[in-house]
């Protein structure tokens, strides 16, 4: 048993680390052990390890890398006087810190870490993290440009709000989970697209009520499959591992339950990949079908309306 006033198991693991990284054996961009590698190294539970990494991310030494894992950090240019910082680059550097480490790893501690600053200067440009995350949000749908040129026909419209809006997602995968669908924010950014959705709609014989349920149920979609982007890489950072390799530690237990004979339908499938190499998820493929189907159920939603006087 750990004796009273001992250093705790996570700050001894971060120091061997933080040692290994400033005598060089450990370089920028060289990946640092997982937190499964690290706990069954130090014989300590996967959460100790992963609050020493967690304690390197904070000073700034090692950042995750989607697909990779934690890697050490690039050394810092000089970091902005205190009268240097502006809301923009506090919002750059927290979205830099967001997509890096994931949202998860987001502070305004750390956020002045990264600017070289007091956290309490940060108080003169953002009144709090909730704000802070707000202009995050807004920054990243400004980053996603509609067409100059609006595309013929409503569905046309549609894909390209969709698609431009998927292309943020994909850039930030923190974003899908920050949105709250039943207590909007009033964010210039996002309410342009919201503007194109329904102007695309409007004219189509549909009243306010439908032309914002049909808005919401495609965003709704955006968001459901972008919420696992994030979920992608934070298993890979915390499991050493990659979705190949976790699955492939399940196949066996996947085709017990197939031949179990309760699950045909399932089995059949799984019958149906073998000798194929297996089934591969791709989010992207999944975002272009699943935009296809529900584009095609908006047709038969929009043809069945009353094609009469412009709908309020």
């Amino acid at each position: 048993m750990e004796r009273t006033g001992a250093e705790p198991p996570y700050r001894r693991i971060a120091a061997e680390l933080r040692r290994r990284i400033e005598s060089g054996e450990l370089r920028p961009g060289d990946r640092v052990p997982s937190t499964r590698e690290l706990a069954r190294a130090h014989r300590v539970a996967t959460a100790t390890a992963a609050h020493a990494l967690k304690e390197l991310a904070d000073a700034g030494l090692v950042r995750g890398v989607a697909r990779v894992g934690t890697v050490v950090a690039q050394v810092r240019q000089r970091a902005p006087r205190e009268h240097e910082l502006t809301r923009a680059r506090i919002v750059e550097a927290a979205i830099a810190i967001a997509d890096a480490e994931g949202f998860g790893a987001l502070s305004l501690r750390g956020v002045a870490a990264k600017l070289g600053a007091p956290v309490m200067s940060l108080y003169r440009h953002v009144a709090s993290k909730e704000e802070l995350v707000s202009l995050m949000t807004d920054a990243a749908f400004g980053e996603a440009a509609l067409p100059a040129t609006v595309p013929l026909g409503w569905r046309a419209q549609l894909e390209a709000s969709a698609r431009v809006q998927w292309a943020a997602f994909r850039r930030h995968p923190w974003l899908a989970r920050v949105i709250n669908m039943t207590r909007p924010e009033p964010l210039p950014n996002a309410i342009a697209h919201a503007e194109w959705i329904l102007r695309a709609l409007d004219g189509h014989g549909l009243d306010a009520a439908e032309r914002m349920k049909l808005h919401i149920i495609l965003y709704g979609f955006l968001q459901g499959i972008a919420t696992n982007l994030e979920a992608e890489v934070d298993a890979t950072s915390a499991t050493g591992m990659t979705d190949d390799e976790w699955m492939a530690g399940r196949v066996a237990q996947f085709h017990a339950l197939a031949a179990s004979g309760r699950y045909p339908a399932f089995a059949r499938v799984l019958d149906a990949f073998a000798g194929t190499g297996g089934f591969s998820l791709d989010f992207d493929e999944l975002f272009a079908l699943g935009l296809r189907a529900l584009l095609d159920g908006f047709a038969r939603v929009i043809e069945r309306a009353p094609k009469g006087a412009r709908a309020r």
